[in-house]
């Protein structure tokens, strides 16, 4: 029980949970600057700016620089890692987006014509712009180096 309590002492992955959970909520400010309301759905969405995932392995290995030395292998790994993830965000997921938004034009055209389907929309806001996860990156980085100290 004793090491399971440790989890919580850990401060890499608290800024590093601190770093994603602020950027989530940074969504919904993001979208009341841009449509002039708030929508509480982006704090569990995936997609928009900035990117929770990007800010999330971001200020994971800037944590673990910071604290392990920045030519250490964990570094290497959560470095890496945050590559793969970044990676994914702006490369696959924003395919499937895509894929995702003209699937739903074409489902949207079969069912006007009077075809009846019982299958949902598909999500289209999977992925995110390079932009967006440089940007998630940035704030992860930001709150690690700005935080990490302060725990």
């Amino acid at each position: 029980m004793q090491d399971f309590e440790s989890i919580f002492h850990n401060k890499i992955l608290l800024v590093a949970l601190i770093a994603c959970f602020s950027a989530q909520g940074l969504k919904v400010i993001v979208e009341l600057i841009r449509h002039g309301k708030i929508n509480f759905r982006f704090l569990m969405s995936t997609g928009g700016m900035p990117s929770a995932h990007s800010a999330l392995v971001g200020a994971l290995a800037t944590g673990v620089g910071l604290t392990l030395g920045w030519s250490s292998p964990d570094f290497a790994i959560a470095s890496l890692f945050a590559v793969i993830v970044m990676y994914d965000a702006a490369g696959v997921r924003q395919a499937a987006g895509k894929q995702a938004r003209i699937l739903n034009q074409l489902l949207d055209e079969f069912l006007q014509d009077g075809h009846h389907l019982n299958e949902e929309r598909l999500k289209e806001l999977l992925g995110h712009t390079p932009f967006q996860v440089l940007v998630g990156l940035a704030w992860g980085v930001s709150v690690s180096v700005l935080a990490l100290p302060a725990l």
